[in-house]
């Protein structure tokens, strides 16, 4: 399980399909969308450089809470125009939640060397206001591994959503999972909250509930158990539900996005990005979990 501190992350992440079969001139307008397109017309103006799009979809003072991108529209414009063109890089986005006025991605960077790997996985967030536009994001970013424990890829998996009469359900169990087994406020619970054949796609954990206990006590042993302090955010749509936390590892304090699939009750399936919260070189001072 090793994360890396990166110098430079971005506002969002994206998806490479088309919205509209229709033609062109009959498509509607940015602003005519709902939430999830919204994002979905952003993102691919992200990976066309459209700026046009994008000055029509985002607030010219939204509020960045990557630590490394100073806040407002413009400086993301200069970055996308800039960095991000000169480096060839685009986005993939593989799922996408919306509960309330926010919006949550699990994406892939290509050629992505500005964010310190050239393949890298992210989750975001991001924060519609009253008149439908993008305000507020934050996310955490971590370099792809190729090499996992547990032989799944570290974005796949199933995508589709279903059960959304079981959403907040979900997001309960999510919150049992981090307080009572990340908290350790009862961690002999974990057989109540995690199936037997537990989908693992962190890569230096194996799969089942048997490879988490296993990760744990070898965290233990040798004296690095990650430790959550605060929950700062619980998403669910359905039976997908993304948590994204506060805590310690490694003698730094970091940021924990956890996305969970459930299933009769109980956490089926797992992902997550892991991003130490730097203090040093910020160009914001929003806070990586701040207005959360």
């Amino acid at each position: 399980m090793k994360h890396i501190i990166f110098i430079k992350s971005i506002l969002v992440s994206g998806v490479l399909l088309s919205l509209f079969a229709c033609n062109k001139d009959d498509d509607p307008t940015p602003t005519d969308l709902a939430q999830k397109e919204k994002v979905t017309a952003f993102l691919e103006a992200v990976n066309e450089r459209d700026v046009a799009t994008i000055e029509d979809l985002v607030t010219e003072d939204y509020i960045q809470h990557n630590p490394f991108i100073p806040t407002g529209r413009d400086p993301f414009i200069d970055l996308l125009t800039t960095v991000l063109e000169q480096n060839g890089t685009q986005v993939q986005n593989i799922r996408m939640l919306e509960d309330d006025n926010f919006v949550a991605m699990h994406n892939l960077w290509i050629n992505a060397a500005p964010f310190g790997a050239d393949t890298v996985v992210t989750f975001d967030l991001l924060r519609f206001d009253d008149n439908g536009k993008i305000a507020e994001h934050w996310d955490a970013i971590q370099p792809w591994e190729s090499q996992t424990v547990n032989g799944n890829t570290m974005i796949d998996g199933p995508t589709e959503i279903t059960n959304l009469s079981e959403t907040e359900a979900n997001k309960a169990l999510a919150v049992s999972i981090v307080q009572d087994v990340l908290m350790g406020q009862n961690p002999d619970n974990i057989a109540n909250y995690i199936a037997e054949d537990y989908v693992q796609h962190n890569p230096g954990i194996d799969n089942g509930l048997q490879g988490i206990q296993d990760a744990v006590a070898f965290l233990i042993s040798i004296d690095n158990m990650f430790q959550y302090n605060t929950i700062h955010k619980v998403m669910g749509e359905g039976n997908f539900v993304l948590t994204i936390s506060e805590g310690t590892w490694n003698d730094t304090s970091n940021a924990f996005y956890d996305l969970f699939r459930m299933e009769n009750g109980k956490a089926v399936e797992h992902w997550d990005v892991i991003q130490p919260v730097p203090t040093e070189g910020l160009a914001n001072d929003n806070g990586m979990f701040g207005g959360l």
